[in-house]
C-alpha cells in the first residue's frame, strides 16, 4: 500500500474513527474523515450514554476478538469511559405480556460452550429466586420463576459518547483531518469510466477528491453505495428513566440485564447523568427513506427524537417491570430510536466494493460493533491492506447472494435478537417522528 495516497473516510463512527486513527498508527500521511457533525455525532448509533461491553458471544471469532477488546477497555486510553461490572444473561419460558423468540435458550446454550472453550468462567442462574440472591438490586420476577440463566463477572458498559469524543481527540493529535457540517456531508460519488471513485460530492456542492475512499457510514451506508441488499438499517428503541438520587445509590450495583428471549436488556444507573437506560436488541422498525431503502434522516443532525412506536414502549415498560416493578408505574421520562445497519447473519462487512477497486466499505454493526472500539480499526486496516487471515476476510467479505432479491425475513441476525419479528413503521408513526425531529431541531436552533 502507497502511504502516501489520499485516504478518505466517510462516517465519524466506531467504524470511521477506528480506522482512521489505525491507518495513521501505520503511517498514513493523508487521512481525512467525513461527516455531517464532529463526533460523537448527535443522531450516530455510537453517541450514547451507554453500550454494553462483553464478550458472551455463540460465536467463538467474535468471543475472542471481543475478549481482546475488553482487555483494553480496562487500558489507560479507554479507562476513563469504562465501567467493569456484571453482565446477566436470561431466558424465559413464553407468557402472554410478551413475545419471546424461540431459539434464546439455543444461542444461550452455545455462549455457555464458547466461554468454557475460551477459558472464561460463567456462573449458572437456575431460576428467578438465585439470580435476586446474587443481584438484590433486581426485585422483580425477571420473566417467569423458570428463567436459565448466567452471568458473567468479565463485562462491563462503556459510556459511548465519552468514548467517541476521546477517539476523535486521538484523531485530530495524530493527524487526521476532520471536515465537518454541509462541506462534510456526502450526497454521492464521482466516478471514473473504470468503476473507480474520483471524489465525493458534499451538501454544499464541494467536490472531494481522493484515492481511496473507505465507507463507514452505519446505517446511511445503503442510502450511498449500491448496497446489493446486503444491509438494512432498523430502528431499535431505547428509553430514559430519571432516577432520584437516593436510587442511584440504591440500584449501584444492579447488574447489566439482558433477556435473550425478548431482547429487553437495562444498564446500571448512569451517575453523571441520573438516568437508568432501558433498550431492546431486536428485530426493530424499517422506515423507507429518500432513495427506497430503509434510513434514518440525513439532512438533520440533531439529538434523537422523543418518539418511540407505542407497541415499543409497551415492550421497554414490561422489561422494566420484570427486573424493577417499583419504577414501571412511573413511565419514561424520554425514548429514541438507535440505527443499527443489519446484516442477514449479523456479521461485520470489512471488504472493497465488488465494482469499485478502490472503494473500501466498513459497516454492518448489527447492534453489537460498539464494544470492539479498542480493536476494530486494527482489523479494518488489517482487511483495507489484505494482510487479514482469509478465514476473516471470508467473514467480513461484502456480500453478494442478495443483489437480485431483498428478503427481510432472511435477516435473522446471529440468533441474539428477541421479541417480535421486524416491521415497517406505519403513515401515522412515521408522521410522529418526523415532528418529534422538527420539534428537536427547532428547540436546539433556539439555543
Amino acid at each position: 500500500m502507497d502511504k502516501n495516497e489520499r485516504i478518505i473516510v466517510i462516517g465519524a463512527g466506531v467504524f470511521g474513527l477506528a480506522t482512521a486513527f489505525k491507518l495513521t498508527e501505520e503511517g498514513y500521511k493523508s487521512v481525512t474523515v467525513l461527516d455531517r457533525s464532529m463526533p460523537p455525532v448527535p443522531d450516530g448509533s455510537s453517541n450514547d450514554i451507554s453500550r454494553i461491553i462483553r464478550f458472551d458471544y455463540g460465536d467463538e471469532v467474535y468471543a475472542r476478538i471481543a475478549k481482546e477488546a475488553y482487555e483494553l477497555w480496562k487500558s489507560p486510553d479507554y479507562q476513563e469511559a469504562f465501567q467493569q461490572t456484571p453482565c446477566l444473561w436470561v431466558c424465559q419460558q413464553a407468557n402472554e405480556e410478551q413475545p419471546i423468540q424461540p431459539k434464546a435458550a439455543e444461542y444461550s446454550r452455545r455462549t455457555k460452550d464458547i466461554l468454557t472453550k475460551i477459558g472464561q468462567k460463567w456462573h449458572a442462574v437456575p431460576n428467578s429466586e438465585e439470580a435476586r440472591k446474587r443481584f438484590p438490586a433486581l426485585s422483580g420476577r425477571l420473566g417467569s420463576p423458570d428463567i436459565d440463566g448466567f452471568y458473567n463477572d468479565s463485562a462491563g458498559w462503556a459510556d459511548a459518547g465519552l468514548a467517541i469524543s476521546r477517539l476523535a481527540a486521538r484523531c485530530v493529535s495524530a493527524g487526521v483531518e476532520f471536515v465537518t457540517g454541509p462541506k462534510g456531508q456526502v450526497i454521492e460519488f464521482e466516478k471514473a469510466p473504470e468503476g473507480t471513485i474520483k471524489a465525493v460530492h458534499t451538501a454544499n456542492g464541494d467536490h472531494i477528491y481522493g484515492d481511496k475512499f473507505i465507507v463507514a457510514a452505519g446505517a446511511w451506508t445503503a442510502s450511498l453505495i449500491p448496497a446489493w441488499n446486503s444491509m438494512i438499517a432498523t430502528a431499535q428503541i431505547v428509553g430514559y428513566l430519571r432516577l432520584t438520587a437516593e436510587e442511584i445509590v440504591q440500584l449501584k450495583d444492579l447488574p447489566i440485564y439482558f433477556n435473550f428471549s425478548t431482547g429487553f436488556f437495562c444498564f446500571p444507573p448512569h451517575e453523571r447523568t441520573g438516568y437508568l437506560k432501558v433498550a431492546c436488541h431486536g428485530f426493530g422498525y424499517t422506515v423507507p427513506s429518500f432513495k427506497s431503502v430503509s434510513g434514518p434522516p440525513s439532512s438533520v443532525v440533531s439529538s434523537r427524537a422523543n418518539f418511540i412506536p407505542a407497541d415499543g414502549i409497551q415492550r421497554l415498560l414490561a422489561g422494566l417491570k420484570d427486573i424493577l416493578p417499583q419504577l414501571a408505574p412511573r413511565g419514561l421520562e424520554r425514548v429514541g430510536l438507535c440505527w443499527y445497519n443489519d446484516t442477514p447473519t449479523g456479521d461485520f462487512i470489512m471488504d472493497y466494493h465488488p465494482e469499485h477497486k478502490n472503494l473500501f466499505v466498513a459497516t454492518g454493526g448489527s447492534g453489537h460493533a460498539f464494544k470492539f472500539l479498542p480493536v476494530i480499526g486494527k482489523y479494518a486496516v488489517e482487511s483495507f491492506e489484505r494482510k487479514l487471515s482469509h478465514g476473516l476476510l471470508e467473514k467480513w467479505k461484502f456480500p453478494t447472494a442478495y443483489r437480485e432479491r431483498f428478503e427481510w425475513g432472511e435477516f435473522k441476525g446471529d440468533g441474539s435478537r428477541g421479541g417480535p419479528d421486524r416491521r415497517e413503521m406505519t403513515a401515522q408513526e412515521r408522521k410522529m417522528f418526523d415532528s418529534a425531529l422538527a420539534a428537536v431541531s427547532t428547540r436546539e436552533c433556539k439555543i
